[in-house]
């Protein structure tokens, strides 16, 4: 009685081993790092590393110790100064290859990090950094879209022989035909461009054409994607090491930005709604359909109406200099490189305009709250065609940080629509680091008062218990390394509460055994009727507390998630180390043996 087969001390033994080892880096610490990535889906050239090093040398700021992961390079210094100082000076030599971004790096050796083990990952709460909540203008998006439907239908209809009238209504487009014999020719047309949407007759010649709410559900979560891609673009660009990208409910979006501590220049690229379009001057400001648009130079000039290629033709941008001016570079893609290539045949010697085009929140109706999206567009560059060019040119007229920031937004994409900024907090690295402090201090407080208590009440059995807390903790560690999962504050928390439940189950099986012995039990059939009887009530209390994470964690956000992770890893490994751990010791001490007393 109360045996073990040796496959289960194995396993005991196996699983207490690789919790150690997976939770083997925390103990190492970090230190503060820059990351070096490849600046686009090429691996970094062979030549990097030793520019890196050579800069950093003649900064004097070299590193105390560098290693590659994942195709991105680490060097690690010993304080924060340092990393600054490393940071300055490879932004003065920095080339379009490579991205450059501060962080913090595991000190672990060789060895741990050849294995594939890395420490488990710290939140933004912990870290210090900057944490950015957006709201998407869905209203906007779906404006757009009807706008489009506009210039669709009205070409669809052109190309059809129909004399019409195509305008917007509210949330609809409004299509009038002339002849009530052309009515169903422009239905037909309307379905052809998209079957899906809504289409109610007002009289025998016009029609309402209106999006499904099917079709306004999808258009949203389009857009909530798109923005989030852009928002991935943008960020990877900036060089930001780690970041946290995140839908929050319905038209909302989390961006948190570990290690950044300036969150102006974060703001500016991330909230950016720039694009640009190529149109062709009108020099006498006289043909139909010409608008005129400010220039820097404070004048305006008149642009003809047809856009030669616009910015989601653009697949890629970059900055450099032309004539020893600061200049974007730009690609296109066939369609635009088709487009712009017709164009420059049919207009050389004449003049080409870059219209410059972003959007901004406005109080437009007086009452003192931005709510309104503005349009601003400024032609910054107008330059003669000199030859025929298709898919690839460039830009001047722009300052050096102009040329850098526009390449960066064209590279990243357009947002799909508008966002705005609802939400901001920056966390600094000493408030990170007093989080885990006191966080950890939590833990040790709660560990050492239960072990002290334990020990003292239940005698030996109590300090089994209290092995099986230390090995709870451990595996803990272990499998939040191995999953890469974040730890938050209310995680801490989260193992704060696990410290507490873990004993509850050996509290329940160790009050089962006395039971037994005052029964008149003997101390082999105590024990095996502790561990037996009391199994059903610990089981169903820890499944209703997992169902409750696993809840919070499907439904909960940010923090929640975090509280909800390390709760359900604690129920699982509290239940494999107080239930099959401690009996596997219990057993090696008592089990197979005549014992006349228990120490319990």
């Amino acid at each position: 009685m109360n045996r073990y087969p040796l496959w289960k001390y194995l396993l005991v033994l196996a699983v207490v081993l690789l919790g150690i080892l997976t939770a083997l880096p925390n103990f190492y610490g970090s230190a503060p790092a820059i990351q070096i990535s490849p600046a686009g889906d090429e691996p970094l050239s062979a030549n990097v590393p030793a520019r890196i090093s050579a800069a950093l040398e003649t900064a004097g700021t070299p590193a105390m110790s560098e290693f590659e992961r994942d195709g991105k390079r680490f060097y690690l210094f010993d304080s924060i100064d340092s990393q600054a100082a490393a940071d300055t000076a490879l932004q003065q030599v920095a080339e379009d290859d490579y991205l450059s971004a501060k962080t913090l790096a595991p000190l672990q050796p060789a060895w741990l990090r050849s294995l594939g083990l890395e420490p488990m990952s710290l939140g933004l709460d912990l870290r210090g950094g900057v944490y950015l909540l957006y709201e998407v203008d869905l209203a906007a998006a779906i404006d757009n879209r009807l706008n489009l439907y506009v210039d669709e239908i009205a070409a669809g209809l052109r190309e059809a022989g129909v004399t019409r009238r195509v305008t917007r209504t509210d949330n609809a487009v409004l299509v009038e035909v002339r002849e009530a014999d052309d009515f169903d020719t422009a239905q037909q047309v309307v379905r052809r461009i998209d079957r899906d949407v809504s289409v109610t007759d007002r009289d025998d010649k016009s029609f309402l054409v209106r999006m499904t709410e099917l079709q306004i559900r999808e258009r949203q979560n389009f857009v909530i994607e798109q923005n989030m891609t852009t928002f991935r673009n943008r960020v990877d660009a900036l060089g930001v090491a780690e970041p946290v990208i995140q839908r929050q409910g319905l038209n909302r979006i989390v961006v948190q930005l570990p290690g950044v501590q300036d969150p102006s220049l974060a703001k500016e690229i991330l909230s950016a709604t720039a694009t640009l379009e190529f149109r062709l001057v009108d020099e006498q400001g006289t043909l139909p359909g010409s608008q005129r648009y400010p220039n820097r130079e404070g004048g305006e000039d008149a642009l003809k109406r047809e856009i030669i290629a616009s910015g989601d033709q653009i697949i890629d941008a970059s900055s450099g200099f032309s004539e020893g001016q600061p200049a974007v570079n730009i690609r296109l893609d066939s369609v635009g490189g088709s487009n712009m290539l017709k164009t420059t045949q049919a207009n050389i010697n004449k003049p080409m305009a870059v219209l410059f085009i972003e959007s901004e929140r406005a109080d437009l109706d007086g009452d003192g709250v931005a709510n309104e999206t503005r349009y601003v567009k400024e032609i910054i560059n107008i330059a003669n065609i000199r030859g025929a060019f298709s898919n690839q040119f460039r830009i001047t007229g722009l300052t050096s940080t102009e040329a850098r920031t526009l390449s960066l937004l064209l590279k990243a994409g357009a947002l799909a629509a508008p966002v705005y900024i609802v939400g901001e907090q920056t966390i600094g690295p000493s408030r990170g680091q007093d989080n885990i402090d006191r966080g950890f201090q939590a833990i040790q407080i709660g560990f050492i008062a239960v072990v002290i208590f334990m020990a003292l009440y239940y005698r030996v059995f109590g300090a089994i218990a209290d092995l099986a807390l230390l090995t709870n903790l451990v595996l803990i560690v272990g499998f939040l390394s191995m999953l890469q999962a974040s730890l938050t504050l209310p995680g801490i928390a989260g193992i704060v509460l696990t410290v507490g439940m873990a004993v509850d189950a050996n509290v329940l099986i160790f009050e089962r055994i006395r039971e037994e012995l005052d029964g008149g039990a003997s101390a082999q059939s105590a024990i095996n009727a502790g561990y037996e009887k009391a199994f059903s009530s610990i089981a169903d209390a820890n499944i209703t507390t997992f169902i409750a994470a696993l809840v919070l964690f499907l439904f909960g956000t940010g923090p929640v998630k975090g509280f909800a992770v390390t709760l359900s890893i604690g129920i699982v490994t509290s239940m494999f180390t107080a239930i099959v751990g401690t009996r596997a010791v219990v057993n090696l001490i008592y089990g197979g043996r005549q014992v006349e007393r228990l120490a319990v």
